[in-house]
């Protein structure tokens, strides 16, 4: 996986010192020759791009692939070089240096009346700190990445709410929030053992958004050894941040292992496995947990986990509503971490756009030391394979905030999972639900679902929690020989699901 400095280096050049100007009267981001642009150009482009071998883009100069991390640190954009600063435009856009982890840089071009201009690097739109080393500067240069910037809560305050840098990687943030976990274009063998692919976005296009509206388009072109894709990205900031996005992948290669809007995030510890860790914070995580309503209705919550070794679940499915990974931890207590702020890190929902068939919503969940390394992968993984050749076209929604996952007919939530260990053996789980109305006073009435694929458990006491008003679910599990097992529990009231369908996988420390 990506390691997270990258990520954290983002929020550093956002946060750093502005400088002197490099020159003075510095125009700010240049755009080259007009050419006519329509969206259909990008599907083209990837359509005939499919059917050459692929073709590896140039690197940049080896003095900026080798900067250190506190080298590219040295250097920032100048906010006031912004694409359409000082224009009535109502967006701002901010380009990153190339170099460190991005060796290769990104064509960027400005769509305006049908027409389309390339911007033009140009070393001036960046400041340095004297500790910046000379690099070389050549044809092979470019920006690595951008970023997003609207009037979110004030008239002439344009703050970022999304980044695109780094292979097909993006994240985004409602308002209100701090970055945290990020999405991708597309997914290839993740968990593989002959190891994953990462294709590139290599070219995007901004389209100027219309006077009065925070709305922008953006296209992208996706490129890499076995596949193109067309993109097309209509991002709205606000609570939550919503991407409509539409895609066409175009198969070189047969693709067994396709991860269609694949999230990716951080999980180090919590209440199930704290044991591990000697760290002063309860827990350290941007998401808690993968929750999924199915193409059958129904809402099943799993909480995420750091194992011992790799490991995938899959959850078939067929036509599924939705799925994504949720923070649902929200007070800071429950991380008592100053700096990182996991309370304020966004969830990430997926809307399917039309049917998406049979296939199933995978997880990928990757030992990890450090909460440095992302370590949570989810996407949906068709059954069937995109043959060589073919194309392959799907639309979703993402929707990035602090509760993004639709609440109408939703069943009462998980809150909290915890567990610990028996001095007469065994282990107890306790399933903490949110408070509500439907929530019957007489807890007797509630009846409890409690299975497990291996050892014996308990069939499980139901008590109010006094400190968030809703029901506890605790149970006794005694894997006897057992390694490893699957859990299933769940509320229900007069027959019918009062609660999530809370799914966990127990394996033997």
């Amino acid at each position: 996986m990506l390691r997270r400095e990258f990520l954290a280096s983002l929020a550093a050049l956002a946060a750093a010192p502005r400088a002197s100007w490099a020159q003075d009267g510095e125009p700010g981001l240049q755009l080259g020759a007009r050419t006519p642009f329509s969206a259909s150009d990008v599907a083209d482009m990837a359509r005939e791009m499919a059917t050459r071998d692929y073709e590896p883009r140039p690197l940049i100069p080896e003095e900026w692939r080798n900067l250190t991390y506190d080298q590219y640190r040295k250097i920032w954009f100048d906010s006031r070089n912004a694409l359409w600063e000082g224009s009535d435009a109502p967006q701002r856009v901010d380009v990153f240096p190339p170099g460190l982890y991005f060796p290769q840089a990104i064509k960027t071009y400005v769509v305006e009346d049908g027409q389309a201009r390339p911007m033009l690097f140009d070393l001036n739109v960046f400041d340095t700190t004297d500790k910046f080393p000379n690099v070389p500067i050549d044809d092979t240069l470019g920006y690595s990445g951008l970023r997003l910037r609207a009037e979110l809560r004030q008239p002439g305050i344009y703050e970022e709410y999304a980044v695109f840098q780094g292979a097909s990687y993006f994240r985004g943030i409602g308002t209100g929030d701090i970055y945290g976990l990020s999405a991708r274009g597309l997914a290839l063998k993740t968990g593989d053992p002959m190891g994953e692919e990462f294709p590139d976005f290599t070219r995007f296009w901004l389209e100027r958004p219309e006077d009065g509206t925070t709305t922008i388009v953006l296209h992208a072109l996706l490129d890499g050894p076995s596949c193109t894709g067309a993109y097309r990205f209509e991002i709205t900031p606000g609570q939550p941040l919503t991407m409509q996005v539409e895609v066409e992948i175009f198969a070189r290669k047969t693709l067994t292992h396709v991860g269609i809007a694949p999230l990716t995030s951080m999980f180090l510890f919590d209440d199930t496995d704290r044991q591990r860790f000697d760290d002063f914070r309860p827990a350290v995580y941007d998401s808690d947990g993968l929750m999924i309503h199915n193409g059958a209705g129904e809402v099943i919550w799993r909480p995420l986990a750091n194992p011992l070794t790799l490991q995938i679940s899959a959850f078939g499915d067929t036509d599924p509503r939705g799925f994504g990974l949720m923070q649902r931890a929200r007070n800071f207590e429950h991380f008592n971490d100053l700096e990182a702020l996991y309370h304020r890190r966004p969830g990430l929902w997926v809307t399917p756009g039309e049917g998406w068939g049979r296939g199933n919503v995978q997880l990928v969940e990757i030992p990890a030391d450090l909460e440095i390394y992302d370590n949570i992968v989810a996407y949906w993984r068709p059954s069937a394979d995109i043959e060589a050749g073919q194309s392959h076209r799907m639309t979703y929604r993402l929707d990035w905030g602090e509760d993004p996952a639709p609440r109408t007919a939703m069943p009462l939530r998980v809150t909290n999972t915890a567990a610990g260990g028996r001095p007469e053996g065994g282990r107890i789980f306790a399933i903490d639900f949110e408070n509500a109305d439907h929530v019957p006073e007489d807890l007797s009435r509630l009846d409890r679902l409690v299975r497990s694929s291996a050892g014996e458990v308990t069939e499980g006491i139901i008590q109010r929690n006094p400190a968030t008003g809703g029901p506890r679910l605790a149970f006794t599990f005694m894997p006897g020989d057992a390694t490893w097992a699957e859990f299933r529990a769940q509320l229900r009231l007069d027959g019918e699901a009062l609660s999530e369908v809370w799914l966990y996988r127990w394996t033997k420390s």
